[in-house]
């Protein structure tokens, strides 16, 4: 049985990862830390996980975390670099679902983030943890570093269509849009149902956080630079991701039927990518709940763009659901182990 450690299990991706952690066959959660709610049961935050975990939360700590085999951060940015060095020289493995060993140049991590790296050393070593493109990677991995929900829903969708050479990488374009899980537990007046419902809105236009980490990733897929336009948007809905991406394509002779014959081969045995069929385009009420990103590709009139349509649930392939495969994968487990769950409808 996989000893696990949760570092931050008070926020959405924390109590997310808490309930498929809960019903994982190999896993046994035996810490989980917060400083604000020490002494106080997970039931008593989470009443949904009554009956499923008779934890407390607990102060972090090396002598708490130090029996684990595999430590989680779920926690903001910052927290996880001021931890990871001491955890990691124990051989503890570390699944680390904040930014904080995304981007590979530090001093683009510190101007997008506004303070100083506290572990760079760590950075070249953690292998980023989107399966797809890095399954083996992680698989030996010590450290791993989940991809942000914005960039798995845009990387998975573009995927196929730059391994493969089709469009111009100088001219890329992602309109995303999440619901409000993705801005996290802590209170906002911005994020107040009275706020956000019957409304919906771009922000970040001027850049995002996760622009860099989406640039790092498609450049190193295209192996050399390109220009991507992000504008993420928010959805009145509580989870879910979609993504439309634009590319126009370097071969004009790719027809409709040759893209969706590349994105059905591409990901053929990826068990957590769902190409749909041609005419069929995702929802995110058709991925709530589960570890699955839905794609459709088109096009539109037989022109020169290629539009891309991809759906996440951002608190499950777009996190927790993602720091899980990642576990399956660096213990030797079968990759859908604990993550089999179908989606919720309605």
């Amino acid at each position: 049985m996989i000893k696990a450690s949760i570092v931050g299990g008070t926020g959405y991706t924390g109590v997310e990862l808490l309930r498929l952690l809960a019903i994982h066959p190999d896993v046994e959660v035996q810490a989980i830390t917060s400083r604000s709610e020490r002494g106080r049961s997970v039931a008593e935050l989470f009443p949904s996980l009554r009956g499923h975990l008779a934890l407390e939360f607990t102060e972090p700590s090396i002598d708490v975390l130090g029996s684990s085999d595999v430590v989680f951060f779920a926690t903001p940015h910052g927290v996880a670099q001021s931890m990871a060095r001491d955890i990691v020289s124990r051989g503890i493995r570390v699944i680390d679902l904040s930014a904080d060993f995304r981007l590979r140049d530090v001093s683009v991590w510190e101007q997008w983030y506004g303070q100083a790296h506290a572990c760079p050393e760590l950075i070249e070593t953690a292998v980023y943890g989107l399966p797809e493109i890095n399954r083996d990677a992680i698989a030996g991995a010590q450290m791993v570093s989940c991809p942000g929900c914005y960039p798995t829903s845009v990387i998975l969708g573009f995927l196929p269509l730059l391994r493969e050479n089709i469009v111009d990488v100088d001219d890329l374009i992602a309109n995303a849009a999440s619901g409000v899980s993705g801005a996290g537990r802590g209170a906002s007046v911005a994020n107040l149902h009275a706020e956000v419902s019957d409304s919906f809105k771009a922000y970040g236009v001027a850049g995002h956080r996760h622009l860099p980490e989406i640039e790092q990733c498609l450049a190193a897929l295209a192996s050399g630079p390109v220009n991507l336009t992000f504008v993420p948007h928010l959805l009145p809905i509580v989870r879910g991701i979609h993504a439309t991406l634009y590319a126009s394509m370097a071969n004009r002779d790719v027809d409709q039927a040759a893209l969706q014959k590349l994105y059905e081969d591409y990901y053929a045995g990826e068990p957590f990518v769902d190409v749909l069929p041609a005419g069929m385009l995702p929802q995110t009420r058709t991925v709530r709940g589960a570890n699955v990103c839905r794609i459709a590709v088109a096009r539109p009139l037989a022109r020169n763009k290629i539009v891309v349509m991809s759906a996440i649930d951002n608190l499950v392939k777009g996190a927790s659901g993602q720091a899980v495969q990642n576990l399956n994968l660096m213990f030797g487990l079968p990759e859908t182990r604990g993550l089999e769950t179908p989606p919720l409808l309605p």
